[in-house]
């Protein structure tokens, strides 16, 4: 903290939830759902079915976003070597929101083959996505320094700041940038930049505007997996915090404002309802129709991306783009007049 001190602040306790966590989820449900309009927050989209979902989607034919990313990274595998390494064959690989790492698996049996000495430390909120990522890499590269991490990023990438004394290269994948608002983001990519040393380098997936049909596509795939997804946060709130949410009741819509550059997820209430959730002691009047607004994925052009580099602190050290220019990962260094 920045008086020296830290003391662990217990939030207040809501409706017999003793645990911090569930207890935080109740308090964000509470003013998500008294909200005008109402809101819950995407953040909670990943417990270990919500995870095990949105890898599903990231193999659907409509969510281009991945194999967008993996264009890059099968097809410019050297070109991001050279740029990470700068000379420097030893670094750690940080990676914030690992998933099941199957991009993040080609970079690194590159780099080991190009006689890297590196670690690789994935930070997930899922302990199950962690646990499976380790079996996976362990199997897969049985010489590589694993070391997983669950929680918050902040709070582990404090710890890991002075840990090696090495490079360290954080992996920000994805475009998962694009759930935050601009405000977000900035404060985001400041509180990365405050971890940082002057060597270290952020590898940031950025999904770029394009086509507006191609967009609204990869949010409301024709299986319905996205619709699962969405809808998973109201079994969540049902298990964790003892709501009666009838997911019959409710469907998922998403749209793509062109205009603002997003593409906008909500789930509606079918017919004019009352829900109650237990942890919370209410219930929460739904009318026809009623929306609850859950996820914004910003697109992004690369003079957006040049001015969020820029007023959070970084200099954008080098751009790569899959082969339809759908999506950038950039690589971005700590500015000079930050150190």
């Amino acid at each position: 903290m920045r008086n020296g001190t830290h003391t662990k602040i217990q939030p207040p306790a809501i409706a017999g939830v003793t645990d911090i966590k569930a207890n935080t989820f109740a308090k964000d449900v509470l003013k998500g759902l008294t909200s005008i309009p109402k809101s819950l927050s995407s953040k909670y989209f990943y417990d270990d079915e919500g995870t095990r979902l949105f890898i599903e989607i990231m193999q659907l034919p409509e969510y281009y976003l991945t194999a967008a990313e993996m264009d890059i990274f099968t097809n410019q595998t050297e070109g991001i070597f050279n740029a990470f390494s700068d000379g420097i064959r030893e670094f750690d690989l940080i990676e914030l929101g690992a998933g099941d790492g199957t991009k993040t698996a080609v970079l690194i049996e590159h780099f080991l083959n190009r006689g890297a000495d590196l670690t690789y430390s994935p930070i997930d909120i899922s302990k199950e996505a962690c646990d499976a990522l380790s079996a996976k890499f362990n199997a897969m590269f049985p010489g590589l320094s694993i070391h997983p991490h669950v929680g918050d990023y902040f709070r582990i990438l404090q710890n890991l700041q002075n840990g090696s004394g090495r490079r360290k290269i954080l992996l920000f994948l994805g475009s998962n940038i694009g759930n935050f608002s601009r405000v977000q983001t900035i404060d985001f990519f400041k509180q990365l930049r405050a971890v940082m040393n002057r060597n270290d380098l952020l590898f940031v997936g950025f999904d770029l505007q394009k086509d507006p049909h191609v967009i609204r596509k990869a949010y409301d795939d024709s299986t319905g997996v996205t619709a699962a997804f969405n809808l998973n946060l109201l079994t969540r709130i049902n298990r964790e915090l003892g709501g009666n949410f009838d997911l019959n009741k409710f469907s998922h819509y998403a749209s793509y404002r062109p205009i603002e550059c997003a593409a906008r997820s909500y789930l509606f209430s079918h017919e004019k309802q009352s829900i109650y959730i237990e942890a919370l002691n209410r219930s929460f009047q739904f009318e026809p129709w009623e929306a609850i607004f859950t996820e914004i994925s910003q697109k992004y052009s690369l003079s957006m991306i040049e001015t969020l580099a820029s007023e959070s602190g970084f200099e954008i050290s080098k751009n790569f783009f899959d082969s339809k220019n759908y999506y950038c990962d950039s690589l971005w260094r700590p500015g000079q007049s930050h150190l």
